[in-house]
């Protein structure tokens, strides 16, 4: 399933196109951060995380961890 994720970050809205990927009783979220995909699952507390290597992440420096916190948030709002 694709959806677009809408995200309040610095005082901006953005948004970003999702797809949904359901395997049993888990499922992962591919979201697509200025053409970078970035996974994102649920952790032992049912809180999302994103799965980003620290090799991804210095291989592209304009991913903002803070806005991966917010997009973790956001996908935390949305199932509650």
């Amino acid at each position: 399933m694709e959806f677009e994720l809408p995200v309040l970050f610095n005082g901006t809205e953005l948004a970003f196109p999702c797809k949904l990927y359901e395997y049993g009783y888990s499922s992962k979220i591919e979201v697509d951060i200025d053409g970078t995909k970035v996974m994102f699952e649920p952790d032992e507390e049912r809180n999302w995380r994103a799965l980003l290597s620290w090799e991804d992440l210095q291989a592209n420096k304009q991913l903002n961890v803070e806005l991966l916190k917010v997009i973790a948030e956001t996908l935390d709002a949305i199932r509650k």
